[in-house]
């Protein structure tokens, strides 16, 4: 007996209008900001208050420094060998050593208006010839105000061996009558402007001479003079 049942009807799926995919659960992943944008953001403002805050020093110290130098017009004092006078210059034969006394009178210029200054006691004159030490001595410790000129006599002594080289020297410039000698200053001291007083520099002073014939009661002439001042901080 033949199957009655009517054939079973296909429906393509795109006649079934009404039928709907099923939901998609999207699974949301999180995302994480990076803190670059703001830690670069301050980072720039860090940058440009220091700019700005050096900028602003600059401009106040070349305030005062200009205000400084309009009213006040510092300027280096100057310093000259004035005399020299010969207690002892003599050679010892049987040590071979030579005996120098020398009291070197020494010219001290403030021409400042306003400034002045205070000189330590650790000071160092050194007399030297032909690169070897005679004699030293000491600056007093002054105060010298403003617009002032103050004469300073330094006594020099000291012991040195004599060698053939130097006595060869020592000859020949007490023929010509010309002896170069080296005068090293070393001075520590302190600026005073009004009441206010800077933190101690120390003067280097070369003084580059040539005199006449040096002997005791010889009456020393000075024939050239360099001077070189130098400051350190």
């Amino acid at each position: 007996m033949a199957n009655s049942d009517p054939p079973q009807k296909y429906v393509m799926l795109e006649q079934q209008t009404n039928l709907q995919p099923p939901p998609y659960h999207r699974r949301n992943v999180p995302r994480y900001h990076s803190g670059n944008h703001k830690s670069g953001g301050g980072c720039l403002k860090c940058i440009c208050c220091c700019y700005c805050t050096l900028i602003v020093l600059i401009f106040i110290v070349a305030g005062i420094t200009f205000y400084f130098y309009t009213v006040f017009q510092p300027q280096v004092p100057t310093y000259k060998v004035d005399k020299i006078d010969v207690k002892a210059f003599d050679v010892a034969p049987l040590e071979l050593t030579l005996a120098t006394e020398l009291v070197v009178t020494v010219k001290a210029d403030n021409p400042n208006k306003r400034i002045g200054f205070i000189y330590g006691k650790d000071s160092s004159v050194v007399g030297t010839f032909s690169d070897q030490q005679l004699c030293s001595g000491q600056l007093p410790a002054f105060h010298q105000g403003h617009k002032n000129v103050t004469m300073m006599k330094v006594v020099m002594k000291g012991k040195t061996k004599v060698d053939p080289e130097m006595q060869k020297k020592l000859m020949k410039n007490k023929e010509s009558g010309q002896v170069p000698l080296l005068i090293r200053v070393v001075a520590p001291v302190r600026v005073v402007v009004g009441s206010v007083q800077t933190r101690q520099i120390k003067v280097l002073v070369n003084c580059t001479l040539v005199t006449s014939k040096i002997a005791p009661k010889n009456k020393v002439k000075i024939l050239s003079a360099k001077y070189n001042v130098n400051v350190q901080f």
